[in-house]
């Protein structure tokens, strides 16, 4: 992952789920798997922050995953409405049918709960194992729509900015924050 992307994820942390204060919550991280050696989870942030119960999902054991799924369109190890929060960080641009993954995360989703959702709106082919889209402000709003899920905010970063000392520039995520009703 790359840095534009924790930063994003790291502002969605601290306007959604630090102003809880210390009520126990509890996140999912779709697509949670370090491939690289590299990632970092919003876990970290937790020492100063509310009190979470992280859990990693994905398709494959691996460090930082604790729900493994044979079935990316049927979590069935993980029950309803029992998430505060569902998180995503360049995962959804390698699922074949993105709009059945958005579904699961709106069953997991607590009533209230909120997802973020960020993708890539542009960049070279990165196959782990397919890559199969690019996400722009309306398709994520397309997808929290078929989903059932309303809006918070949407938007695409093309102009990230030029701090970053890695890729992030190539990628100019798409970001989706939304409720469950």
């Amino acid at each position: 992952m790359h840095q534009s992307s924790y930063a994003l994820m790291g502002q969605f942390f601290d306007a959604y789920i630090r102003p809880r204060g210390s009520v126990p919550l509890k996140i999912l991280d779709v697509g949670s798997q370090d491939i690289n050696g590299s990632y970092s989870t919003l876990c970290t942030a937790t020492e100063t922050g509310p009190i979470l119960v992280y859990q990693g999902l994905d398709m494959a054991p691996g460090k930082n995953v604790d729900i493994v799924v044979t079935n990316l369109y049927e979590w069935f190890d993980v029950q309803d409405e029992s998430y505060d929060f569902v998180i995503s960080g360049q995962a959804l641009e390698h699922v074949q049918y993105p709009w059945s993954t958005m579904r699961e995360i709106t069953r997991v989703l607590k009533p209230g709960g909120l997802c973020c959702i960020i993708v890539s709106s542009a960049g070279p082919v990165h196959r782990y194992p397919l890559d199969c889209y690019r996400f722009y402000r309306d398709g994520m709003i397309a997808l929290a729509n078929w989903a059932g899920l309303e809006v918070v905010k949407a938007w695409t970063d093309e102009n990230p900015s030029p701090m970053y000392t890695d890729s992030s520039p190539l990628w100019k995520d798409s970001i989706l924050i939304a409720r469950k009703p």
